[in-house]
């Protein structure tokens, strides 16, 4: 992806760090960053991030964990009580001008003029970020063609679906072509076929090389686009990984044996095979109604091996399921049950409830 000229100071803080790879590499560079409020709240407490340019980063968390606040500390909207922020390698407290030159920020509410069409919020975008006029159009209509909108134009957006007016939206903060993008819940209303595609609009700007730094509520989304994760709980990052990472941490894999033959002396013959196999590292092994559930950490590489011993015992599996650790899993674990149950979390299983600030 080639980007629009840059500002002169823009163009100046390159040359101060040309050769200092590992400035250039980091997006992101939050160190102990605290946000209290007026009333005494802290909303944000001793939060550092590492986002490494061109990385695809989620931040999940529980509502009240302060998600929100930190996401519009990074983006100027919010200073930081203490603890600083550098963006693109640029201070949010001393060059806040070039960080909001050198990002793009969706927020929640879509900022689009519905009495507009696409064409003209995209040249009105172009003159607030800078585009220079020569490159405007050509750049509308990559922008146009990237978010499939080019057949729709000149067509009044308030006449548009809701995920269409949020890939007018996601257009919109591209138009200077950002190398660091944040996005704050920008799936959140949309239906499942929309949200799909606004996905693959956000792996597409990923894949051009912009970095882009996701909140979501649906944990799907940060399993399937993110390279990494931040768990942020009570203001504060409890863990850090990749999806897998993450998932790994928490839990067991878990194999559910339905026997054919599920009588307790069937049952008993079958777990004294489990725990004789030496390949498969079992934490538990449980008798359920008609077979057996057994948790371990390489469930799956174990599976052959498995199966051959039961078999050679004369014992018949007539169904079996596989399950691994899901994000779900993850905040079950790590805010309990109940907890997460009321402040809200959008997973794999049919839950669609929100994860908030």
């Amino acid at each position: 992806m080639c980007y629009v000229p840059m500002t002169l100071q823009q163009a100046r803080h390159q040359s101060d760090t040309e050769g200092n790879t590992s400035e250039r590499q980091t997006a992101i560079d939050a160190e102990d960053v605290h946000v209290t409020y007026d009333d005494g709240t802290e909303a944000v407490q001793g939060v550092s991030l590492d986002v490494e340019d061109g990385e695809f980063f989620g931040f999940l968390g529980p509502n009240g964990a302060g998600k929100t606040t930190t996401i519009k500390t990074l983006v100027t909207l919010l200073h930081p009580t203490e603890g600083s922020v550098r963006i693109n390698g640029y201070d949010t407290k001393t060059e806040p001008q070039a960080v909001r030159e050198s990002i793009g920020y969706m927020a929640q509410e879509t900022s689009i003029d519905f009495e507009l069409t696409p064409r003209e919020n995209l040249r009105v975008a172009c003159r607030m970020y800078g585009v220079p006029r020569e490159d405007r159009e050509e750049r509308i209509e990559e922008l146009l063609d990237l978010v499939d909108l080019q057949d729709v134009a000149d067509k009044r957006a308030e006449t548009f679906s809701g995920g269409m007016q949020k890939r007018l939206d996601t257009a919109t903060v591209l138009v200077h072509r950002p190398p660091v993008v944040f996005l704050d819940e920008p799936t959140t209303g949309l239906d499942p076929e929309a949200r799909l595609r606004v996905w693959n609009y956000f792996e597409k700007i990923n894949d051009r090389g912009t970095t882009v730094f996701l909140t979501t509520q649906y944990l799907e989304e940060a399993n399937e686009l993110c390279d990494r994760l931040a768990i942020l709980q009570d203001g504060q990052i409890t863990h850090t990984g990749t999806p897998d990472e993450l998932k790994s941490a928490i839990g067991t894999e878990t194999v559910t044996l339905t026997l054919q033959d599920s009588s307790e002396a069937n049952q008993r013959r079958a777990m004294d095979t489990v725990r004789r196999l030496s390949t498969l590292d079992a934490v538990a092994i449980e008798r359920t109604a008609d077979g057996l559930t057994i948790e371990a950490d390489n469930v799956r590489s174990a599976t052959s091996d498995l199966f051959t011993e039961l078999a050679a015992a004369n014992i018949t599996i007539s169904d079996f399921d596989i399950r691994s650790p899901t994000l779900d899993d993850v905040f079950l674990t790590l805010a309990g049950e109940d907890d997460v149950g009321a402040n809200g979390v959008a997973g794999d299983t049919v839950r669609s409830q929100e994860v908030s600030r």
